[in-house]
């Protein structure tokens, strides 16, 4: 009797389910735009990456103790050319030896060592002295040099916003081409907005002040939305 009641009782439930999937409510149709916006700001500050590098000393310590001195006189002369507001920071050391490869084999010649700093500036006027200071004192590398904004935030808020803009543009403009009307939004998603930097060529000494033109940075921004139809 208990099984008659279990299975009639499965019978009532299949059909409940049947019925349900029978009038169930179709998705709302809806409509996925991307949008993509790119603000222009001039910079405020520049970073420099000057290194000093030893070649082909007799040994490691040879190599190290050749680098400090050079590196030495290139740091006292930054301090005096880019200024008491600047920074200046060690990004970079190394001390290896120099191979060399004949006939299948490996063999040491010399050794050779290598300091980088990085150089923050707010005045960009400087950024030419403080490049041929470097070179003048004993670096002979600037390994980049960007121009770049220490606070995007607000050229990345506008950025956002154009971008969300055309995004909405873009979903009208598929519902209009089809008679339909934009409905509530669904979801608006954004990715992680990017500063692009213009990197300059390593600089030459010179009489007079290396000039470099700052240009502009770029903040960029794209965003995706999707917005139900009616």
């Amino acid at each position: 009797m208990m099984e008659r009641i279990r299975f009639a009782a499965l019978i009532v439930l299949l059909a409940a389910l049947g019925r349900a999937q029978t009038h169930a409510v179709p998705a709302s149709p809806s409509v996925t735009a991307t949008g993509h916006a790119v603000v222009h700001v001039p910079p405020d500050q520049a970073r420099i990456d000057i290194g000093v590098v030893t070649q082909q000393a007799p040994n490691a310590e040879a190599a190290a103790s050749e680098n400090a001195s050079r590196l030495s006189a290139v740091l006292e002369r930054l301090r005096g050319t880019a200024g008491p507001k600047s920074e200046i920071r060690t990004i970079s050391y190394s001390v290896g030896p120099n191979y060399v490869f004949s006939g299948g084999s490996r063999s040491i010649k010399g050794y050779n060592a290598m300091n980088v700093v990085e150089v923050t500036t707010d005045d960009l006027q400087s950024v030419g002295k403080i490049v041929d200071a470097a070179m003048a004192s004993g670096a002979n590398e600037i390994q980049r040099l960007d121009f770049t904004v220490k606070n995007p935030e607000t050229a990345r808020a506008e950025a956002l916003r154009r971008a969300a803009r055309e995004a909405q543009a873009n979903a009208q403009a598929m519902a209009g081409a089809l008679g339909l009307k934009l409905g509530h939004v669904i979801q608006l998603e954004q990715t992680s907005p990017q500063i692009i930097r213009p990197v300059m060529a390593m600089a030459q000494v010179a009489a007079a002040p290396t000039p470099f033109e700052t240009g502009t940075v770029e903040v960029d921004a794209s965003v995706t939305l999707t917005v139900a139809l009616e």
